[in-house]
């Protein structure tokens, strides 16, 4: 025997709609009983009887393998957004207890959970959520980006230029970065063809650390770098391939120091910058 081949959607969409004039018939009291109403509009008793009880268009339900409710998956979707949006988007984990202890709260016996592909599948269904590898972020540096905060200071700085009449030739940033030398960093190579996967890259053992001093003018230019490497002296033929007005010293440690500083101050800044005055 062939198999029976269920309703195509055209054709449930069809009966609805002869379901939905055959329950407005009988409310109406158009026809007063279920079987005269069922053979009219050419629909099954049953079905018309269960409508009739209060059941639902099966396509229109949820599927029964829902633990949570409509309403409880959104509100655990608002609080996922809330949680992202102040930069503490949860892991699965948190939202598969999460939605634990909604199941929880309903006091239910025997209470009941979700398993471990749960989150997966929620977040599948829901299209403003998406599962994808996170990046630490330092607090401190959040606040530091805090919008009111930058704006604050942006515009007392443009008070205070406005004031004093400061001209951009004469406003500078200075600052300090430092590295360490010999740090592999991710990159695409070209390696052989029948090796699977990402490839190793030898990573020099030299960690010596370096520091740059560097300083911008509001104009638009900038002065000249000064490298601080580690160690006692240096030989200026290492850097005879760089531009010559860049400036080199040592530390003990790869460091700047107050000694260093002063005389960056002393032979690089008091005296590029004195030429434009």
């Amino acid at each position: 025997m062939p198999p029976i081949r269920s309703q195509s959607s055209s054709n449930l969409a069809e009966q609805e709609g002869r379901i939905l004039l055959a329950i407005q018939a009988f409310k109406n009291k158009e026809i007063t009983t279920i079987r005269e109403v069922a053979r009219r509009f050419e629909v099954p008793r049953s079905t018309l009887q269960r409508r009739l009880a209060g059941n639902t268009f099966r396509p229109e339900t949820r599927a029964n393998n829902h633990k949570l409710t409509e309403t409880e998956e959104e509100s655990l979707e608002k609080w996922i957004l809330s949680m992202d949006r102040r930069g503490g988007a949860p892991r699965p984990s948190m939202v598969r207890e999460m939605a634990n202890l909604l199941l929880e709260k309903r006091g239910t016996t025997p209470v009941i959970s979700v398993g471990e592909n749960w989150v997966t599948n929620y977040v599948k269904r829901h299209p403003l959520l998406s599962s994808r590898f996170s990046k630490r972020y330092n607090y401190e540096r959040a606040k530091c980006e805090d919008l009111k905060v930058i704006m604050e200071w942006f515009n007392l700085v443009e008070k205070t230029i406005l004031q004093f009449r400061i001209d951009p030739d004469d406003i500078f940033n200075f600052d300090e970065t430092g590295f360490a030398m010999g740090l592999t960093a991710t990159a695409r190579v070209i390696s052989r063809s029948d090796v699977y996967g990402r490839r190793a890259l030898l990573q020099p053992g030299n960690r010596e650390w370096v520091t740059i001093i560097e300083c911008t003018n509001a104009a638009g230019w900038a002065l000249p770098p000064c490298v601080i490497f580690k160690g006692k002296v240096f030989i200026e033929s290492w850097f005879d391939s760089l531009p010559g007005d860049w400036r080199f010293k040592v530390s003990p440690n790869g460091w700047t120091s107050d000694e260093i500083g002063l005389r960056w101050l002393e032979k690089l800044f008091i005296p590029i910058t004195s030429l434009l005055r």
